[in-house]
């Protein structure tokens, strides 16, 4: 798919991962919009991309009648919508068998909803909408990329929650691939290792060394630069479908 003057969604989008999509996004001609729940946020998010080439939203990506309202609202401004980029997500940390207690059963759900049912939400309300378009010469209509972690594979003791919800995401993107193909929709995921975002910098200093230093190559965290260039390549290589990408420095996290 041709980048230049794409039309995208991203949630998680005023900071973070999200938000080195919209830069990267918006500095290669794109206009994005941007889905999140931290409204604080999103001032200087948009006064860092400019009014005219970023919108925001404040939107729960668990809700489905507000995704599919938002989805629409965002797609009729910016006079389409070809990709989409679920980044928002929570970390859900806590052990099974807690010190004081068992982990409160909502804790796990919560961390399910929001980055597993929440991506899937967002993700077949793109694709609703996406199947409305022209087709490109390949027969294109859309993109969309998913967030899940190393975590999906090699969870650490703790993360319970957040590796069985990034797991789904892993999970879901052949089968929902496979599904589109006949809409001319690709689906992709993108499971980062140890980067530097908001969540990061709320770790301790000493932490975020020994999270660098575990890094085989190169040996440092992983840039939100990155992360985005990657999601730029997915959309323009349209041979990229139905895949989870390691993004990760050749990183396998050890139980804890």
């Amino acid at each position: 798919m041709k980048f230049e003057g794409i039309r995208a969604i991203i949630t998680g989008g005023v900071s973070g991962l999200g938000f080195g999509v919209a830069e990267h996004f918006v500095a290669h001609g794109a206009k994005v919009a941007l889905f999140d729940v931290n409204e604080d946020a999103a001032g200087d998010a948009l006064r860092t991309l400019g009014a005219d080439r970023a919108s925001f939203r404040k939107v729960d990506v668990t809700d489905e009648d507000a995704v599919a309202s938002a989805v629409t609202g965002a797609a009729d401004e910016m006079g389409g919508l070809n990709v989409t980029v679920n980044c928002a997500g929570i970390l859900g940390a806590g052990r099974v068998l807690g010190r004081e207690a068992p982990m409160p059963l909502e804790r796990f759900r919560s961390t399910v909803m929001v980055n597993l049912v929440g991506s899937f939400n967002v993700a077949k309300a793109s694709a609703d909408r996406m199947q409305k378009n022209d087709p490109n010469e390949d027969g294109e209509r859309g993109v969309i990329i998913n967030t899940a972690s190393v975590a999906a594979w090699e969870g650490q003791i703790g993360q319970a929650a957040y590796s069985a919800s990034k797991g789904g995401v892993v999970g879901m993107t052949l089968p929902m691939a496979r599904e589109f193909t006949r809409f001319g929709i690709r689906v992709m995921t993108i499971a980062p290792g140890v980067f530097h975002t908001p969540m990061v910098d709320t770790m301790p200093e000493e932490v975020q060394q020994a999270l660098a230093d575990s890094v085989p190559f190169p040996k440092r965290l992983g840039k939100t630069e990155e992360f985005a260039s990657l999601c730029r390549t997915i959309v323009e290589n349209a041979y990229f479908n139905g895949s989870a990408i390691r993004l990760d420095g050749a990183i396998r996290l050890e139980p804890k």
